[in-house]
C-alpha cells in the first residue's frame, strides 16, 4: 500500500521527509480550491439516497458517516503521519497516553501478561500496572536496555513488549533491532513510544517493530497549542485498534486535526534545529564545572551513544542534566534563573521549556521512591525550542555561574 498521494508519486517517486510532511495524504486539488485542508466541524454526515448508505455499508464508498468513526481532515492527518513514519496506517487520539490506552486495551485481555523495560513514562507504566491490573492483566518491569531480562520475563501469556526510545528523562536508547527480534523469538508483539526520537531521527517500524505510538502534543504539532496522540503500524494489525476507538469515542476534535496539519508542514525544519539546539546545550552542560552529569544520547559519555550514533540521524531537543553537589532548592535557585525557556511540563514545542522532574512531574512519589526511579533532587530537564543555540547556551551559562 502506498503512503503517497498519485500527484507525489507520479511526480516523485521517492519524496523525501519535507516533502512527504508537506503533501502526503493531501489531495491536488480541495474543497474551494483552497491549498489548505478544510476543517470538518461535523458531528453527522449525510447521504444523498439509501443506495449511497447501502454503498457505505458494503463498503464500496470511502466517506465518513458520524463524528466518532472518522472526519476527513482527520483523514488526511492520519495519512501524513503514517507516510512520515513509513507505515501502512495511522489511528489518531485525542492525547498521547489515549493512543497508549487504546493500543493496549485494543490488544490484550484478562491473563495476558505484557514486559515494558522500567524507564517507560511513568504514566504509561502506570497505566498498565494500576489500570490494566484491574482486569487481570499482569505487568513486569525489566532495567530499561536489560534485553536478558526482559527475555527472562516473556512467558507463554506474554502479548507485548514496551518501551520508549529514547527514554524521559533518562534519554536511553533502545536497539530496536534487538527489541524487534526479541518479539518475533517469542511471538509477541512490539510496541515503541517515539516521541521524543521523532520519524526524522528514528523510524523504528523499519526495524521491525509491530506498533510506534507518538505523542504528537509534542515535537509532531509541535507549537504547544494542542493535545493529539497517534499509533501507526500495517492497516491490517490497526483494524481493531481503530474499530475499538470508535467504539470508546476516544477522538480528536477537527481544529486539533487543522492545527497538527499545519505544525507538520515545518516538521523537519524544526527538528533539524531542536538537534542542532540540544546538542549544542548538552555539549557546553558536559563541560561546566557546577554539573555533575548530563544525560543526552549525543555525547560520547552516554551509555547509548554508540546505538544511538548508529540508528539516529540526529540526538533530539530534549536533555537532562544533575547540579553537582545542590539539594533541590539549589537546583530550583538555576530553573529560576533562566530567562528564556519557561517553567512548564511538556516538551517539543519551539519555545524552550525547562522544569525540574522531582518538582513538576514526580512531586506526588517519596524521595526514596523517586530515587529508585533515578529522579533525583538535583535533576533538571531541559526541552530545547527553536531559538538560536548560542542564546540558550548563554542564559544557562548565566543561570548557573552563581
Amino acid at each position: 500500500m502506498s503512503n503517497k498521494p498519485p500527484y507525489i508519486a507520479d511526480g516523485c517517486p521517492d519524496p523525501k521527509l519535507s516533502t512527504l510532511a508537506v503533501h502526503a495524504g493531501e489531495d491536488r486539488l480541495k474543497p474551494g480550491y483552497a491549498i489548505t485542508d478544510a476543517i470538518f466541524c461535523a458531528a453527522t454526515y449525510t447521504f444523498p439516497d439509501s443506495q449511497a448508505v447501502l454503498d457505505f455499508a458494503e463498503k464500496k464508498l470511502a466517506r465518513e458517516e458520524y463524528g466518532r468513526y472518522g472526519n476527513p481532515t482527520e483523514k488526511v492527518a492520519e495519512q501524513k503521519l503514517a507516510a512520515l513514519e513509513g507505515g501502512q496506517a495511522a489511528v489518531l487520539y485525542s492525547s498521547g497516553m489515549a493512543a497508549v490506552g487504546g493500543l493496549l486495551l485494543a490488544k490484550l485481555r484478562a491473563g495476558d501478561e505484557i514486559v515494558l523495560f522500567d524507564e517507560c513514562y511513568h504514566r504509561t507504566r502506570q497505566f498498565c500496572k494500576q489500570e490494566l491490573g484491574k482486569f487481570g492483566i499482569i505487568t513486569h518491569q525489566a532495567p530499561a536496555c536489560d534485553y536478558d531480562r526482559m527475555e527472562a520475563a516473556i512467558n507463554r501469556n506474554t502479548k507485548l513488549l514496551v518501551s520508549e526510545s529514547p527514554t524521559n528523562p533518562h534519554l536511553s536508547v533502545v536497539d530496536l533491532a534487538r527489541f524487534a527480534e526479541l518479539g518475533r523469538k517469542h511471538g509477541v508483539e512490539t510496541i515503541i513510544d517515539a516521541t521524543l526520537a521523532t520519524p526524522y531521527n528514528v523510524r523504528p517500524l523499519e526495524y521491525g517493530i509491530d506498533y510506534v505510538v507518538h505523542s504528537c502534543t509534542k515535537y509532531l504539532a509541535g507549537h504547544n497549542d494542542l493535545l493529539a496522540g497517534v499509533v501507526i503500524g500495517s492497516e491490517e494489525k490497526l483494524a481493531a485498534v481503530r474499530d475499538l476507538r470508535g467504539i470508546l469515542g476516544m477522538i480528536n476534535a477537527p481544529h486539533n486535526f487543522y492545527l497538527l496539519l499545519r505544525g507538520l508542514k515545518t516538521f523537519e525544519l524544526r527538528i533539524r534545529r531542536h538537534n542542532e539546539n540540544g546538542q549544542a546545550l548538552a555539549e557546553f552542560l558536559a563541560s561546566h564545572p557546577r554539573v555533575e552529569r548530563v544525560f543526552y544520547p549525543g555525547l560520547p559519555t552516554h551509555r547509548d551513544h554508540e546505538i544511538a550514533r548508529r540508528t539516529m540521524r540526529g540526538f533530539g531537543g530534549l536533555l537532562t542534566f544533575q547540579v553537582k553537589d545542590a539539594d533541590w532548592r539549589r537546583t530550583a535557585d538555576v530553573v529560576d534563573r533562566v530567562r528564556i525557556p519557561r517553567i512548564g511540563p511538556s516538551l517539543g514545542g519551539v519555545e524552550s521549556i525547562i522544569e525540574q522532574p522531582s518538582l513538576m512531574s514526580y512531586h506526588n512519589y517519596t524521595e526514596a521512591q523517586r530515587n529508585a526511579m533515578g529522579i533525583h533532587d538535583n535533576m533538571i530537564r531541559v526541552s530545547c525550542g527553536i531559538e538560536n543555540p548560542e542564546d540558550l547556551v548563554a542564559d544557562l551559562a548565566q543561570a548557573l555561574d552563581v
